[in-house]
């Protein structure tokens, strides 16, 4: 039973984890304390146990907020794509993916082929692995992008934009292809790949073979940071690509690593 001093402790528990915005320490001390009691914790060990339930309920609170901020158009996970309906895609080769080693180095990944095999949903899959590893990630499909940068550019505050995608540790680039570009919009857009550019990674989904890139930006210099059609133009910093299995007249597309 609660005594006065018990009371009084908890008053103080409340006030200082208030001072300290510590707010599971807040609420799960008596709780946690009550467990201590019964389970004949150290002081030690008690303590232990509350700044753990602070630092796990911390964490889940960043990772939904970043989640949040990548502004997910609906929330797919890698464990619910169906690997059997596109057998090009190996779930070896999704999980190198998903744990984000390549993050680090910048290194891009490219999702090829038509519509319903599955880019978008492996795009945002593995973009909500990399929230859950602490990354900030923001997904977008091209037209969007190119929307908010010419609106900055007209507005005057294109740098600040541009250097925002920059700070991302992820950004996934969705429906490249689907929409024409004219001419502005391919500088604009070229602004965001250049800035990332062996620094920063990029997921990108499309529809179009890389030869075809350069009807989207109106030139093919703009696609040559991408430029990976052929084993000659094949270098680390543009291996991870998944080039799923798409129907009988598109034979060519293939998975490669």
């Amino acid at each position: 039973m609660p005594t006065d001093s018990d009371a009084a402790a908890q008053a103080a528990i409340d006030a200082a984890a208030r001072d300290l915005h510590l707010p599971t320490i807040r609420t799960e001390a008596a709780r946690l304390a009550e467990i201590a009691g019964r389970e004949r914790q150290t002081y030690l060990a008690f303590l232990a146990e509350v700044l753990a339930a602070e630092v796990d309920e911390r964490g889940e609170r960043r990772r939904t907020r970043w989640i949040a901020e990548a502004k997910f158009p609906r929330l797919k996970r890698l464990s619910e794509f169906n690997t059997d309906a596109v057998p090009s895609i190996e779930p070896a080769h999704l999980a190198t993916l998903a744990s984000g080693a390549y993050l680090e180095a910048g290194e891009p990944v490219v999702l090829l082929g038509d519509s319903g095999t599955g880019k978008t949903h492996v795009l945002i899959g593995l973009g909500l692995a990399a929230c859950e590893q602490g990354k900030r990630v923001r997904y977008v499909t091209c037209a969007q992008l190119v929307n908010e940068l010419v609106e900055a550019a007209d507005e005057r505050c294109l740098s600040r934009l541009v250097a925002r995608y920059g700070r991302l540790d992820l950004l996934l680039l969705d429906e490249l292809g689907y929409v024409q570009i004219d001419a502005r919009g391919a500088e604009l857009l070229f602004q965001i790949i250049t800035e990332r550019e062996e620094c920063a990674s990029i997921r990108l989904a499309t529809n179009l073979p890389f030869s075809e890139w350069g009807t989207v930006f109106g030139t093919p210099a703009s696609s040559r940071p991408w430029s990976t059609g052929s084993r000659s133009t094949h270098t680390p910093r543009d291996r991870h690509r998944i080039l799923p299995a798409t129907h009988q007249k598109n034979p060519q597309l293939r998975q490669e690593n």
